[in-house]
């Protein structure tokens, strides 16, 4: 599993092959069950992990309603990333969607390894870039985009989610019901057929 890390983070920065060890020292592998949390609200979150396989959703609870903020596919890092930054406790879960394979390093080893090679800082600000990113999105189009229209670009940048994760996962994710998904997929549908 370490090797998919390995060839993920010299794609991205160019580490030699010794710096590339540090990772077989500083990070471990995890096994989830589907339904299985990485993290759970109400603690403190000491790890980032890395998906070699499978899915992580990242969701919050709101008046005892899930609210699911992202899904994670391999080659993403994931993290309740205030707590792990600020020590706080989390509010946010990370749930397997199915058996998933994470690298992870835990924080205190995160910044023995920012010590032992500075590139790995560079990575991790790479990363953490990265991530605020794609928060940032994921607001903008909760906050401007019609549903349809966020359907539209998840069909379009992570059309993998519709065959891995249920329904009623992606209409959440969408900021939707379960019965407008159903709709807008068969307006969807009707447009195509015109269309052909």
């Amino acid at each position: 599993m370490r090797d998919e890390l390995k060839t993920f983070c010299k794609n991205t920065v160019p580490f030699t092959e010794e710096e590339l060890q540090f990772i077989d020292i500083y990070f471990e592998e995890k096994h989830l069950k589907k339904k299985e949390f990485l993290f759970q609200a109400g603690k403190v979150c000491d790890v980032i992990g890395f998906i070699v396989k499978g899915t992580i959703r990242h969701f919050h609870t709101k008046d005892g309603e899930e609210k699911t903020c992202d899904i994670s596919l391999e080659n993403c890092w994931v993290t309740d990333f205030q707590s792990f930054t600020h020590h706080t406790t989390g509010i946010m879960n990370l749930q397997a969607m199915e058996n998933t394979m994470l690298c992870i390093i835990r924080k205190e080893n995160l910044y023995k390894l920012y010590r032992e090679c500075n590139k790995y800082e560079t990575f991790g600000r790479l990363m953490t870039e990265q991530a605020a990113v794609r928060a940032t999105e994921i607001a903008m189009s909760l906050s401007s985009d019609k549903p349809e229209e966020r359907f539209n670009n998840l069909l379009k940048n992570r059309s993998g989610l519709f065959q891995r994760i249920p329904q009623k996962y992606i209409a959440n994710l969408l900021g939707i019901s379960p019965e407008s998904l159903s709709r807008i997929q068969r307006r969807i549908h009707a447009k195509s057929k015109i269309l052909t």
